[in-house]
């Protein structure tokens, strides 16, 4: 009895103490990030080309979201307002839910199942063949040529790609409401430039941005750090996008909270 309780200590401590080397080595790689993002030489080819293959090539699964998403919002939230006689209402809810909940997070999920998980398996695939230390060894900073951009790219992206998801969802409400579901043109614009303010936007916007950071940073944190060959890269990929998807809706919830409680 007193030995299998020493071993549930032992793996609870163990479980600990590897959490919290594992949060210790994100902080430092983040800490380089930001530190060589601001040291030359600044890699602005590199960046231009994590910028194409983060905004490019995430835009179609992204509108593609964004287009159901709308679709979807407006159709369910017009059946539960007739019941109540507001359904002029529509625009207003589906407008103020994308901008300040669902784009953000959904755009954030979109791109780290896409875009996360090629980071990941980019960088465990150099890192499992000695890539990276060839790299380090010929005087390049891999943190600089490698994680840098990344992380870059995806904090710039973001922003852009929710934007994105929130006009075509909203659009794509738009169009159901009233070719579909009847609804008065000019009732559904009105009531979205009534509810939605600046602050929606710039509150939307920052909640991207920290998505992005959190994308590109764990992508290439699990893959910088992945070892064990071909199979370490596909655990890595797996834990990098779980990772990077609960850290974004337990980050959307704490920022709403403290934004929208101002």
């Amino acid at each position: 009895m007193f030995k299998k309780l020493k071993r549930a200590i032992e793996r609870v401590g163990d479980y600990a103490l590897g959490l919290i080397e594992e949060l210790g080595r994100l902080v430092t790689l983040l800490v380089q990030t930001v530190l060589w993002a601001f040291r030359p030489p600044y890699r602005l080819r590199v960046i231009f080309q994590n910028l194409e293959s983060v905004g490019i090539g995430s835009l179609p699964i992204v509108l593609l979201t964004g287009l159901f998403a709308g679709l979807v919002l407006a159709y369910q939230s017009d059946y539960a307002f007739r019941l109540f006689n507001a359904e002029t209402l529509v625009g207003a809810t589906v407008a103020v839910s994308l901008l300040r909940e669902l784009g953000p997070v959904f755009t954030g999920l979109m791109v780290a199942g896409r875009t996360g998980s090629s980071m990941t398996t980019e960088l465990g695939t150099m890192r499992v063949t000695e890539q990276i230390d060839a790299m380090a060894v010929m005087a390049v900073n891999p943190v600089q040529y490698l994680v840098m951009p990344r992380v870059v790219a995806t904090v710039l992206m973001l922003p852009v790609l929710n934007m994105l998801f929130n006009f075509v969802g909203i659009g794509a409400a738009y169009g159901l409401s009233v070719h579909y579901l009847n609804s008065d043109p000019g009732i559904f614009i009105h009531h979205i430039t009534r509810f939605v303010t600046a602050q929606d936007f710039l509150f939307s916007t920052i909640k991207a941005g920290v998505f992005g950071l959190i994308i590109g940073l764990v992508g290439c944190y699990k893959g910088y750090y992945a070892s064990g060959g071909a199979k370490g890269v596909g655990e890595a990929t797996t834990s990098s996008v779980v990772m990077a998807s609960v850290l974004i809706l337990l980050s959307d919830y704490l920022m709403t909270t403290m934004m929208w409680s101002l």
